[in-house]
C-alpha cells in the first residue's frame, strides 16, 4: 500500500515524534494513503511544502487497531489520546478528527452538544485516512520511495 506525509522537508528515515500536542492517535509517525490530504498538510507547512511517498507492507506481529468507520470506539479513543492517555499499539488507522471535528468533540466531552447531535454534526465531512506509526517496529514497515514539491 503507498502511504503520504506531508511535511516542510524530505523524511526519508521517518521518526516517532514525541513533542508539541497530543494528536488524534497519539505521538508516531502520521500518514495517510489519501494524496490530497497530504498536500493539504504539507501546505501548512513553512519554507517548503513536500509530499513524501512510503511503501507500506503490513506486519501481523504488531499490536494494530483499525477504526473502518467514525464509531463511538473511535470518539473515545481520540478523546483519551487528545488527553494525553497513552496507548499500547503499534499503529492505529482511521478517520481524521480535524480541527472542525475536534471542535464539536470538545462541544460533546464538555456536554454542550449530544452525541447524536454530534454524529449529525460530522457525517457531512469530506472523507479523511491517517495511519500513525508508534513504535520503531512499526516504522520498519514504511519504505521510503521519493518526495516532490508542491
Amino acid at each position: 500500500m503507498e502511504l503520504y506525509h506531508g511535511s516542510n522537508s524530505i523524511v526519508n528515515s521517518p521518526k516517532i515524534l514525541t513533542n508539541g500536542y497530543f494528536k488524534d492517535f497519539g505521538y508516531g509517525f502520521y500518514c495517510t494513503n489519501i494524496e490530497k490530504q497530504a498536500k493539504r498538510w504539507a501546505l501548512t507547512k513553512h519554507n517548503a511544502h513536500i509530499v513524501n511517498i512510503y511503501e507500506y507492507t503490513p506486519n501481523d506481529n504488531l499490536n494494530m487497531i483499525s477504526f473502518e468507520t467514525m464509531s463511538k470506539q473511535w470518539l473515545e479513543f481520540i478523546v483519551n489520546c487528545r488527553r494525553g492517555v497513552q496507548h499500547d499499539y503499534d499503529i492505529v488507522e482511521g478517520a481524521m478528527a480535524d480541527d472542525t471535528i475536534w471542535d464539536y468533540v470538545e462541544d460533546y466531552v464538555d456536554g454542550e452538544i449530544t452525541e447524536a447531535a454530534f454524529w449529525e454534526l460530522i457525517k457531512f465531512k469530506y472523507p479523511t485516512h491517517q495511519i500513525v506509526f508508534c513504535s520503531e517496529s512499526a516504522l520498519s514497515t514504511l519504505a521510503f520511495k521519493g518526495s516532490y514539491a508542491l
